[in-house]
Formats: C-alpha cells, sequence, structure tokens
C-alpha cells in the first residue's frame, strides 16, 4: 500500500523574511489633512486660551490702575480742602457752577524764599475729565490774583500751557457741589454761600470781592462714565477740621 505524501503547502514553513519585506501601509491623503486640520484647530484652540488670559490680565491691570487714580484724586481733593488757607484778597473757596477754586498752604519752600507760600487749586471737567490745576509757590499779592484769574480763565477756556499744571484723575460725566451751613446742603450759588464773613479782615472791602465764608463742610457728588471699574454717581463729604477733628 503506498502512502501519499502531504500536500506541498503543509510541509513548507512561511520564511520570516517574508512579511518583513511586505510592502508597509502608509497615510493616505485624506488621513494627513484631517490631521493637519486637527492640529490647526488644536492650536487655534490654544491661541484663543492664551489670548483669552492676555486680554483679562490688561483689563485687570488697567481696572486696578484707574481705581488708583481714583482713590489719589479723592485723596488729593479732601488734603486740599484741608489746607485751605484765608488771604483776606481772595475766597478761600469759591464755586462757580463749572469750577472750584480754593487757596490752600504750600507745603514746599519757595525758591529764593526759604518759606512756604500759598497756592490756587482748581477743578473742574476738562473734556470728560475730572481734572485738578494748580499755581504753587505764589508769595505776592500780585501773584495771587494774577493765579486766581488764570485758575478762573482754566475752569472756561483751557490752553495749551495749562498742561504742565494740570492731572486728569478720572472720566467723568458731570459734577455737583453742596456747602453745608446751617445744619442743611445748600447750593453754593445760592446767596447763603456769599454772605460776607462778619470777621473779614482789615482791607478787604479795598479788594472789590465778595470773599464770602467758609462753609462748615463740601459735598462733592461725581458722575463716573460707564465703563470704568467704579461708575455712577461717587459722594464724598468733607467736613472742616476744626469740626471734624482733622478729618475729611
Amino acid at each position: 500500500m503506498h502512502h501519499l505524501p502531504p500536500p506541498h503547502h503543509h510541509l513548507q514553513a512561511r520564511h520570516p523574511l517574508a512579511a518583513a519585506c511586505r510592502p508597509q501601509r502608509g497615510f493616505t491623503l485624506i488621513e494627513l489633512l484631517v490631521a493637519i486640520a486637527v492640529m490647526g484647530l488644536m492650536s487655534y484652540m490654544s491661541w484663543q486660551a492664551l489670548d483669552g488670559m492676555s486680554r483679562t490680565e490688561s483689563i485687570t491691570r488697567q481696572r486696578a490702575d484707574d481705581l488708583l487714580a481714583l482713590q489719589a484724586g479723592l485723596g488729593q481733593w479732601a488734603a486740599d480742602l484741608d489746607a485751605i488757607q484765608e488771604t483776606g484778597a481772595v475766597p478761600a473757596l469759591d464755586f462757580d457752577g463749572r469750577t472750584l477754586r480754593l487757596t490752600r498752604r504750600d507745603p514746599l519752600e519757595s525758591a529764593g524764599t526759604g518759606s512756604p507760600g500759598v497756592r490756587v487749586v482748581a477743578w473742574t471737567l476738562q473734556q470728560g475729565q475730572w481734572t485738578r490745576w494748580q499755581a504753587t509757590g505764589l508769595q505776592t499779592l500780585t501773584a495771587l490774583n494774577q493765579a486766581w484769574e488764570q485758575a478762573a480763565r482754566w475752569g472756561q477756556r483751557p490752553v495749551p500751557e495749562d498742561a504742565g499744571q494740570q492731572v486728569a484723575v478720572a472720566k467723568s460725566a458731570g459734577w455737583q457741589v453742596f456747602y453745608f451751613r446751617g445744619d442743611t446742603w445748600t447750593n453754593p450759588l445760592s446767596a447763603d454761600g456769599t454772605a460776607p464773613a462778619a470777621d473779614s479782615p482789615a482791607g478787604t472791602p479795598a479788594t472789590g470781592r465778595n470773599l464770602g465764608t467758609l462753609p462748615d463742610g463740601v459735598r462733592l457728588i461725581l458722575t463716573l462714565s460707564p465703563g470704568q471699574t467704579v461708575t455712577g454717581d461717587l459722594v464724598r463729604d468733607w467736613a472742616r477740621p476744626v469740626l471734624g477733628g482733622g478729618k475729611s
């Protein structure tokens, strides 16, 4: 009896190099395009996140700067009122409905004199900004009168030369000032706010000016423009140091 040999294909083993020599399948064009699109989308999302963080940081920094500037401005407002100095030549405090002017002690020594003089300070709105102006080191009556008139002119018609004497504090849509007299808040332009003092210094009538009387308090209502850290009406009351213990 003859035995048939097993089929030839059962006798041959697959050579290991055969699989290694087979051509490898690569990415198709569509697969490459999809991969590139996914990577582009991820890059765009990452950029958006970084850009959002940068914008948030910038906005936060701007708001912090605005708040610090407003706080500094309100502190300067109170400091000016605390340092009011009556001269007997011009009103120590005057508000004409647009500009508030005052005379205050100058803490700095004037050049060549070795002694402090007087400052004329003015507050008003300039191009939508609550702004402060000052003239320092006033040692003579002539200089004081000139600065007083210059402050009034600045409140109405500022000129480029005023740039070095003014500081913009905060964006504002309007402001109001009230005086506290006789246990009530009154309009500074009322008759009560312009009555001459009973103890006006000698020689005051010669100036031709009604020096008025200092109020017991001053109320500031500042309407801050939208888009800032603080918006709406901001109210700040100040009391004369002799009445409020030196605190605003």
